[in-house]
């Protein structure tokens, strides 16, 4: 059995007017590359919004129906605590996708998210904190999945859920978080770790964290693919290839299949004192000397000690190389405070959140800040001053009415 392990697509996701496109691609030559497979598995954040807009939902599923007009694989359903619909026969009569979702795609507990969507159209095969097994040739996988929750439920979540191996299986655990130390984000430390993921599967998969990664937690193997858009502009995701994995469990290999029309990604650190612009020019002009399929994405982090290059220096450099190369400037920040502030902005904004999770992240900030208790729902709080209910909120803050209650309920 061959089964590929795509993840975060980030559909609707765009730097600028010329990488718009960029995610679609991307993701439809990752697509197009895995319908060898027999089992087709997505890793979260299918999509960069929580509603995405008419026109991502558009091209996402020119995408994603690749798999559903693809010759029937082989792989039979054995087993599954999903409750199936009439319509995922559909599914599991060409190549199936099982899919989580992601942070980007989470809502309420009593909404739909992007993902489910796809589940309810007989797209894909949605699973949180449950399990499917797949059959083919005499060898069975299972594909045990939890999908993306709060960083500081994720643990208790496992916990509670706590997956156990099907026996005469291979089995994979596919998730949708940050593990320590392999951290996304400092905004939301992990609450899981190595340490305490469940053990006995054969193979972790996980997606959220955007740079490739491959390493072991005891005698079980994890893998991380990455994103197959570049979204963050970190050094990180300048270090190795988009793209995906493949898994053949006859010849039992794991191997990553890398993008051939990626937009390349370069990150430099310049150091200047004098003369910012002319070492700008060079460097950029240097790293164009080859040819690409894609105008490159080159990001210039401009540090030294009172360093003063001016808007119209780099704006006149931007032009220089305006249809050769898309051009992101940064520069280092001298005081402490005003970088510690522009760097959790810069961490929002690098994530491409959705104004509602910016704004979610905002307020719990400024409540951790004020000493508020950290059993604060503060998501809750977020909903209701989101929905117009401001004074019923102050009430709530100012103690004269007690009414928000942290609850894991809507989280499994």
């Amino acid at each position: 059995m061959i089964i590929s392990v795509l993840s975060d697509f980030h559909f609707g996701y765009s730097h600028s007017a010329e990488t718009e496109e960029d995610c679609f691609d991307n993701a439809g030559e990752a697509m197009q590359k895995a319908l060898d497979s027999d089992l087709i598995l997505i890793a979260g954040d299918i999509f960069d919004s929580r509603m995405p807009k008419t026109g991502v939902w558009a091209k996402a599923i020119k995408v994603l129906v690749k798999p559903l007009v693809a010759e029937y694989s082989g792989v039979k359903l054995v087993s599954t605590t999903k409750s199936l619909k009439e319509i995922h026969k559909r599914t599991l009569q060409h190549i199936p996708v099982v899919a989580i979702h992601g942070t980007h795609e989470r809502k309420g507990r009593d909404e739909t998210n992007a993902v489910e969507a796809l589940d309810n159209a007989g797209i894909l095969l949605h699973l949180h904190c449950q399990t499917i097994v797949f059959e083919k040739d005499g060898t069975k996988v299972a594909i045990h999945g939890m999908s993306g929750v709060p960083e500081r439920h994720a643990a208790e979540v496992m916990k509670q859920w706590s997956p156990k191996p099907v026996e005469g299986c291979y089995n994979i655990l596919m998730m949708h978080q940050s593990i320590d130390p392999f951290v996304y984000s400092p905004l939301e430390p992990p609450t899981i770790s190595l340490q305490n993921l469940p053990s006995g599967f054969d193979l972790i998969i996980d997606g959220h964290i955007h740079g490739r990664v491959e390493d072991r937690t005891g005698g079980t193997k994890l893998i991380i693919p990455g994103s197959t858009v570049v979204t963050q502009l970190e050094k990180n995701e300048a270090e190795n290839d988009k793209g995906f994995y493949k898994i053949n469990l006859k010849e039992n290999t794991i191997d990553f299949v890398p993008l051939e029309n990626n937009r390349k990604f370069f990150y430099e650190e310049l150091k200047v004192d004098a003369g910012a612009r002319e070492k700008i020019e060079s460097l950029v002009g240097s790293m164009l000397e080859k040819e690409f399929v894609k105008q490159p994405i080159i990001k210039v982090k401009i540090v030294g000690k009172d360093v003063d290059v001016s808007e119209q220096d780099l704006r006149a450099v931007e032009k220089k190389y305006a249809g050769k190369a898309v051009l992101v400037f940064a520069k280092e920040l001298e005081s402490q405070e005003m970088a510690g502030k522009m760097e959790f902005m810069k961490n929002l904004r690098e994530q491409k959140l959705s104004v509602e999770e910016i704004g979610l992240n905002l307020l719990r900030k400024n409540l951790d800040e004020m000493d508020f208790e950290k059993s604060f729902d503060y998501e809750n709080a977020f909903s209701m001053l989101s929905e117009g209910e401001v004074e019923r909120m102050f009430e709530i803050l100012t103690g004269r009415q007690k009414t928000l209650v942290q609850s894991l309920k809507g989280d499994i």
